[in-house]
């Protein structure tokens, strides 16, 4: 920005002294023509000086607009940058408060631009400010007359500009709502096309496009014609200026108070003054758009982030550590990535390679405490009240109760992504409020409902689980996981293509993928959230077998509707409106009579129902 600055004033200095010396150009002719000689020497240095001057002129110009380009971009990236790292401590009832489509277009459409817009307005109002203080002060030193004449356009533009933009910021704002709305609804349309085309809804769809499209083009409208008409009155009100300039311009020539050429260069100067004047008020409307989106960029900047982790205390001398709550740092012998991609050592006793030992592949034992945990979405309203139970290393657990029991918050509350009302949690006697979250969750692996896949090869969404694995390691993972029987079957094995969320796969296959990410993961603690629910009974079987290798020496969590699925856990957790209501094992809570075998009877019994039908259609 010094650069900019400085050769806009280069800029400024040369495209202001010109005109002062074509004036003394055009008096030298006056003065030849009328003295019967023409120094023509004199003239052609002066011409030559005018050229000079506007070709440097041209070039500071074009060096004032790169540095501009490079310093908006530098400030455009910065700005992304911090989005991008706001979303990823934003706590998760943010995303569930706002709509997806507008995150994303405050993220893209705002951000945007403001650097489009940031890009013309450094480039034209630093000009256009040093452009009005120069042309101002030649015209007090030609006349301070006309130079006063010429000032009297000022306040009335400074008017002018003033009474618009209070009227049109409140339509930029309402445009770049409607952008994010519009955004949104077409994400959601985009995202769930499947649903919409089922339930034959497109025109429907396109109905609330059109309201949407509709709002955004009036508010669009109103805010364009608002900062629009702004210029014109600016033009008209300069062009009476220049009449006025002119005419009592006319007048000091004619009372030989000035020369031709010095109201040649008035002239000029007048245009140079009233320019900037206009190009400021042009500029309405860059500014108001420009103000609105960043509006929206730093409401999503300054909203409430995560509670900060506790602060990891210094690692002594001899490498080892204590984290607040008992868990310790030691120096352990890590593989890290070169830049090349390769693996590489981590030099012992470096700070890459110190890390938790509770979090060390194998070091984390399982034991999970919850010790009367209360926790609500909303204040008054506890969605889990007084629970307490303990899991014991290597054990499955499993959750269940009816839908908004409080099962999938139980988990939550264990990977921290909500911290509780009261109460504490503890992962080997280590309360995880004492653990930075990353560490903590680096020690769960999870396999969810929704089997999300990212844009990549089949190889690359299992090798997410564990950065850098060996081709071995990702093989092994996939047969534990059934997943290597059907990608033997793809043309292009591993290394098929995926996107939208994997759609080329079923959504079994998708599940399988998954677990064979989190298998070779091998974290110490599984969260296995309603896994089959969606699947084939077949690819249930493959699943269900493939969820026991992969909870083999780990202690899991299981969240899960279909209660086949748990009736060999360790221990059976039942819910109901967030309190443990029943607790212990398949047989002996069928033998308790209470609402788990309520559940078990009514998912058997509508199974034999099913059964039965199909029978008797036989």
């Amino acid at each position: 920005m010094a650069g900019v600055i400085a050769a806009t004033c280069a800029f400024v200095t040369l495209n202001v002294a010109a005109p002062k010396v074509l004036g003394d150009a055009t008096d030298v002719v006056v003065g030849g023509f009328l003295g019967g000689s023409l120094d023509e020497q004199e003239l052609a240095a002066r011409l030559l000086a005018v050229s000079a001057m506007y070709a440097g002129a041209s070039l500071f110009s074009w060096i004032q607009g790169s540095l501009t380009a490079t310093a908006v971009q530098r400030l455009s990236y910065g700005l992304r940058g911090s989005v991008e790292q706001k979303l990823h401590v934003l706590p998760s009832s943010h995303f569930e408060e706002q709509r997806r489509g507008d995150v994303l277009s405050r993220a893209t459409n705002d951000v945007d631009n403001i650097s489009q817009a940031l890009n013309q307005l450094l480039n034209q109002l630093i000009l256009s400010v040093l452009m009005l203080t120069a042309a101002l002060a030649m015209m007090l030193w030609l006349s301070p007359l006309l130079a006063l004449i010429a000032v009297l356009s000022v306040p009335v533009s400074t008017v002018i500009t003033v009474l618009v933009a209070r009227h049109s910021q409140a339509h930029f704002k309402e445009q770049w709502s409607s952008t994010g709305a519009l955004t949104a609804q077409l994400e959601e349309t985009f995202t769930g096309h499947e649903v919409v085309k089922a339930f034959g809804r497109q025109e429907a769809s396109a109905e609330v496009f059109r309201e949407y499209n509709e709002k955004l083009t009036r508010s669009s409208t109103r805010a364009q014609y608002l900062s629009g008409i702004v210029q014109p009155l600016l033009v008209f009100v300069a062009n009476l200026n220049y009449i006025a300039v002119a005419v009592v311009g006319a007048l000091q020539v004619t009372a030989g108070a000035m020369t031709i050429g010095g109201i040649q260069a008035f002239f000029q100067f007048s245009r140079l003054f009233s320019q900037p004047v206009g190009q400021i008020g042009g500029m309405l409307t860059l500014l108001q758009s420009c103000l609105a989106s960043a509006e929206r960029v730093f409401e999503l900047l300054d909203a409430p982030e995560i509670p900060a982790d506790a602060a990891v205390p210094a690692v002594s001398s001899n490498g080892a550590g204590k984290l607040r709550g008992g868990a310790t740092l030691r120096k352990v012998h890590v593989p890290r990535r070169s830049h090349n991609g390769r693996k590489s050592d981590a030099t012992p006793g470096s700070p890459a390679a110190l890390v938790p030992e509770t979090l060390v592949p194998g070091a984390v034992a399982g034991r999970v405490t919850f010790e009367h945990v209360t926790f609500s979405y909303s204040p008054g309203t506890p969605v889990v009240k007084d629970l307490s139970f303990t899991v014991e290393p290597g054990q499955t657990v499993a959750i269940v109760g009816h839908t908004g029991a409080g099962k999938t918050t139980v988990v939550n509350l264990l990977m921290r992504f909500y911290e509780l009302d009261s109460g504490r949690i503890l992962v080997d006697s280590t309360d995880i409020a004492t653990i930075p979250r990353d560490d903590l969750r680096s020690a769960f692996g999870t396999v969810l409902q929704d089997a999300w896949l990212f844009t990549g090869s089949i190889r690359e969404n299992i090798e997410y689980g564990r950065p850098g694995a060996a081709d071995a390691d990702i093989l092994e993972a996939a047969r534990a996981s059934h997943v290597d029987q059907f990608v033997r079957s793809l043309p292009a094995g591993y290394a098929t293509m995926l996107g939208n969320d994997g759609d080329s796969l079923s959504r079994g296959q998708r599940q399988l993928v998954s677990i064979a990410r989190a298998q070779i993961a091998g974290r110490s603690i599984l969260v296995l959230d309603e896994a089959t629910s969606s699947v084939d009974s077949r690819t249930e079987v493959q699943i269900r077998h493939a969820m026991e290798q992969l909870r083999q020496g780990h202690t899991s969590f299981v969240i899960a509707h279909r209660l086949s699925t748990v009736r060999d856990a360790d221990l059976i957790l039942v819910m109901d409106h967030g309190r443990i209501v029943e607790h212990g094992t398949h047989q002996q809570l069928m033998a308790r009579r209470g609402l788990y075998k309520d559940l078990y009877e009514a998912q058997f019994a509508g199974r034999e129902h099913v059964r039965t039908v199909r029978e008797a259609e036989q």
